[in-house]
């Protein structure tokens, strides 16, 4: 499966780590995988880096691979994301994590600031879209 980055020469350069679009080929043995919306809940069941950005986002990711990862994929699969942040000015210590992860293109994405997530330690959430041959 082969996710390609797409960058229009009649767009600016992004701001962050993300393509202005990615294009997948996606045969008939190929399955799209809906990620739901990961947060710094890790494994044990508690909040990973309470007030902490940069360690938030590092669980976040580290729970998108695990999630991807059980459906047969791996990161690089990750053609979209949607992320959800409590504080806009994470803008750039988010991205810089994200950079460590998606290391073979980067996903298409959205970013919003929201006001309220269901726990109120939560800084961060992304959900992403894959889309996984079976040759990945």
């Amino acid at each position: 499966m082969t996710v390609q980055t797409i960058v229009s020469p009649d767009l600016a350069d992004t701001l962050g780590h993300f393509s202005h679009a990615s294009a997948v080929e996606v045969p008939a043995t190929a399955r799209l995988v809906f990620i739901s919306g990961m947060t710094a809940r890790n494994a044990e069941g508690g909040i990973t880096g309470i007030g902490d950005i940069t360690a938030q986002t590092h669980q976040v990711c580290q729970n998108l691979k695990a999630a991807v990862e059980a459906a047969g994929g791996t990161l690089a699969d990750i053609a979209r994301v949607d992320v959800y942040v409590r504080d806009m000015a994470d803008f750039e210590a988010i991205h810089a994590v994200r950079r460590q992860y998606f290391t073979e293109h980067a996903p298409a994405s959205t970013m919003v600031e929201i006001s309220r997530f269901v726990r109120l330690d939560y800084l961060i959430e992304i959900n992403a879209i894959a889309a996984i041959g079976t040759s990945s």
